[in-house]
């Protein structure tokens, strides 16, 4: 979606809720459009955030709020729906994503899809849900089973493997070029791309700081969570401390 068309949709959305006092929401978002929309909603005073059905999603949804109202997570118009199948059957984000594109439905629709063997959770508007769970009966010839929502772990978020390394600084290059085993000038050049999220939320500043706790995304590459990024070694550089989803 454009800048401009995203900064005018943003700004009837914040015009939509002040006006009905009620909340307002659009998306899928993908991380580059959701930091043009907060750049937007952050001149201005008001109650808002993203969320995509789960903490660590990368297509999300920009909500705004009035005062009177929370901002809660299960206000977002967004439904997951799981499909199992058998786990000798290997399915693809592709796959899913091409069958759920031939009923017609717009890409801005879908969120994430995650995927593992036998089972895959896919997030989408509501509306869409409730087609898709009733048109959907195979995904490239695969036969899936559906139910809403989901259990346990999702799909690719169900284990750790744990990072340590230590870091010139903790500038976001430094930090993605250790998380993604890539040298400092790629991972400059995968952020300058915008391949790289920090919290949701698409960052195109190689000097931007990276702290504990934060989320880090880089596509194809993975997704971690700082853990620690403080101690020095003798030599002055950081400990970096990481999990990276698996």
């Amino acid at each position: 979606m454009e800048q401009a068309l995203l900064a005018s949709r943003t700004n009837d959305a914040i015009k939509i809720c002040n006006n009905s006092s009620q909340p307002k929401f659009f998306g899928f978002l993908r991380p580059e459009e959701t930091a043009a929309v907060k750049a937007v909603a952050e001149k201005q005073t008001l109650k808002y955030s993203f969320f995509g059905g789960y903490n660590e999603a990368e297509r999300v949804f920009f909500g705004v709020f009035p005062e009177w109202c929370d901002e809660g997570e299960n206000l977002f118009p967004i439904t997951a729906l799981s499909f199992t199948f058998r786990k000798s059957d290997k399915l693809t984000h592709r796959e899913f994503l091409g069958s759920f594109m031939s009923l017609g439905i717009a890409r801005e629709t879908v969120g994430d899809i995650l995927i593992e063997e036998g089972r895959a959770v896919a997030f989408f508007t509501k509306e869409v849900a409730a087609y898709v769970k009733g048109e959907i009966r195979k995904i490239s010839n695969v036969g899936v089973d559906i139910t809403e929502g989901f259990s346990g772990a999702l799909p690719q978020m169900g284990g750790f493997a744990d990072i340590t390394d230590t870091v010139a600084s903790a500038r976001l290059d430094c930090v993605v070029a250790s998380l993604a085993g890539v040298s400092r000038s790629t991972a400059t050049e995968l952020i300058e791309q915008k391949l790289v999220t920090v919290n949701s939320v698409c960052c195109e500043k190689a000097v931007a700081l990276v702290r504990k706790g934060d989320k880090i995304t880089v596509r194809s590459k993975g997704k971690f969570m700082i853990e620690s990024i403080d101690e020095k070694t003798k030599k002055g550089r950081l400990k970096i401390s990481a999990k990276k989803y698996i």
